[in-house]
């Protein structure tokens, strides 16, 4: 948790300070050139969702926003994971810094426009900011540990699942077979008391 908010936090108070350095610094639709035609600092309110994309649809993204904040906030109090915190908290950072904008900004509650200033011709026409960038990749990372089948409560995979006991009871004794992540053990021992011999 403390993980999770710490990034959360950052990404947000990172996220807002540039933006308003931007909109007390720059002209709506001003162009200043960083690295040629790599990086451009453009300063555009987008109504939309990330990367530009749906403008007039401010109210709809607003709603999702929210509930992507809620649901994260539910999740959290299962995470033991570090990955998880880190991903989480990226993706609540950036979610709550455009959720904030379309809140608080202009031109009115709810339907506030998102700044966005970061161009990259070279790599997409869209504009974009922070909170997009820690939105996109939390997803991407997301995507990532899911692969790598990291869980919440940082556990990963077949190899650490935990230990399974069956046992049948036969004429010759009893005979145990045994799951231990990815192999499978069968014992046996001729009185119950008996230290059963494994075999793979």
């Amino acid at each position: 948790m403390a993980l999770l908010a710490s990034v959360a936090v950052g990404v947000f108070a990172l996220d807002q300070a540039i933006k308003q350095l931007v909109v007390t610094t720059m002209v709506e639709g001003e162009r200043i050139e960083v690295l040629g035609g790599l990086l451009q600092w453009h300063f555009v309110r987008n109504p939309g969702a990330a990367f530009s994309m749906a403008s007039g649809m401010t109210w709809v993204f607003s709603i999702v926003a929210a509930v992507v904040v809620v649901v994260i906030l539910v999740v959290s109090r299962r995470i033991r994971s570090t990955w998880w915190a880190a991903v989480l908290g990226a993706v609540l950072g950036g979610t709550l810094g455009n959720l904030f904008d379309r809140l608080f900004r202009e031109p009115s509650f709810g339907e506030g426009h998102v700044v966005d200033f970061i161009s990259t011709p070279w790599l997409m026409p869209a504009i974009y900011n922070i909170a997009d960038i820690a939105i996109v990749g939390g997803m991407a990372a997301f995507v990532l540990i899911t692969l790598l089948d990291i869980r919440l409560d940082g556990t990963r995979g077949r190899k650490d699942a935990p230990r399974e006991l069956v046992a049948d009871e036969t004429e010759t004794g009893e005979i145990r077979i045994v799951t231990d992540g990815s192999k499978t053990y069968v014992t046996e021992s001729t009185e119950a008391n008996d230290e059963p011999e494994r075999q793979p």
